[in-house]
C-alpha cells in the first residue's frame, strides 16, 4: 500500500478512527441491515476508505441529511455522504459526485398533476424533509408553490398522507416504495432536480478533502461504487460519470 500523507489521515482520521456520518434517512445511501447494522453504497465507500488509509472505521448513523450537516461544527464526524448544494458548499468540500438520483413528486392518484413544473401553484402544499437537499433545491426555485417541512424525509411521507397535502417531494426510491404501499399514491414521471451525491468532508480539511475526491473517482472508475449500489438493491441508480466529463 502506498505511504498516506500525514496531513490526509490527520484531517480524515485523528486518532486513528475515520468518523463517518451515515445518513439513514436517504435508502439509496444507507439501509438498516441485518442484525440492526448499517449497510449500502455509503458504508462501503466509508470501509473502503478507511481500509486504504490503514485505520478503524466509525460509523455515525442519521436520520436526515439535514441533521448531519448540523452536526458539522460538533465535530461528530470527519466524512460524510451527502447532496452537492450551493447552501453546504460554503461549509463543506464535496468530492465529485458518485451517484445521481432523481427528486420528484409524490402525488395522489386522482390530483391533476402529471409534470413537475404543475406543482408550482399557489394552492399546492409539498411536504418536504427539512434541510435535504430537495427542500434546499424548492426552497430556491419554487415562486408559488408553500412548502411544509417535516423533520425528516420519511415523516415527509407521513405528513404528506396525514394532513392531505397535494403532494411530497423526495428522492425517486423511497417515493416509490410509498407508492406501492399505498395504492391510491402514484409518482410523477419526471424530476425537477437531478441530485448529485458525494463524499464530504469539513471545508477547512483541504489535504483530506482532495484524498477523498481522488479517491471516489477510482472507486467510479473500479466498479466498486456500481457493485455497492447493486449489492444493496439500488442497481438503478445511475453512477455519476468521471469529474472530467461531467
Amino acid at each position: 500500500m502506498h505511504s498516506i500523507p500525514s496531513a490526509v489521515l490527520e484531517d480524515l482520521a485523528p486518532q486513528g478512527v475515520l468518523r463517518a456520518a451515515i445518513n439513514l434517512g436517504n435508502p439509496v445511501l444507507a439501509q438498516v441491515g441485518p442484525g440492526g447494522k448499517p449497510q449500502g453504497v455509503s458504508v462501503d465507500l466509508a470501509a473502503a476508505l478507511a481500509g486504504e488509509l490503514g485505520v478503524a472505521l466509525e460509523l455515525v448513523t442519521y436520520d436526515a441529511a439535514g441533521k448531519v450537516f448540523a452536526d458539522l461544527d460538533s465535530g461528530a464526524w470527519a466524512l460524510a455522504f451527502m447532496a452537492i448544494e450551493p447552501v453546504r458548499a460554503t461549509q463543506i468540500a464535496f468530492s465529485a459526485p458518485y451517484a445521481i438520483i432523481e427528486g420528484t413528486y409524490l402525488v395522489a392518484n386522482d390530483a391533476p398533476y402529471h409534470e413537475v413544473a404543475q406543482l408550482d401553484r399557489p394552492e399546492v402544499r409539498i411536504a418536504v424533509g427539512k434541510g435535504a437537499a430537495y427542500d434546499l433545491f424548492l426552497s430556491r426555485t419554487l415562486q408559488q408553490a408553500q412548502l411544509v417541512r417535516a423533520g425528516t424525509s420519511a415523516e415527509a411521507i407521513t405528513l404528506f398522507l396525514a394532513q392531505g397535502l397535494e403532494a411530497a417531494a423526495g428522492v425517486r426510491q423511497p417515493l416509490l416504495a410509498a407508492a406501492a404501499a399505498n395504492p391510491g399514491l402514484r409518482v410523477l414521471e419526471g424530476h425537477f432536480t437531478a441530485i448529485r451525491q458525494a463524499m464530504a468532508v469539513p471545508r477547512h480539511k483541504t489535504q483530506g478533502a482532495a484524498y477523498v475526491n481522488a479517491f471516489i473517482e477510482r472507486c467510479k472508475a473500479n466498479g466498486l461504487v456500481k457493485a455497492a449500489l447493486q449489492r444493496s438493491g439500488q442497481g438503478d441508480v445511475t453512477v455519476a460519470p468521471p469529474a472530467a466529463v461531467i
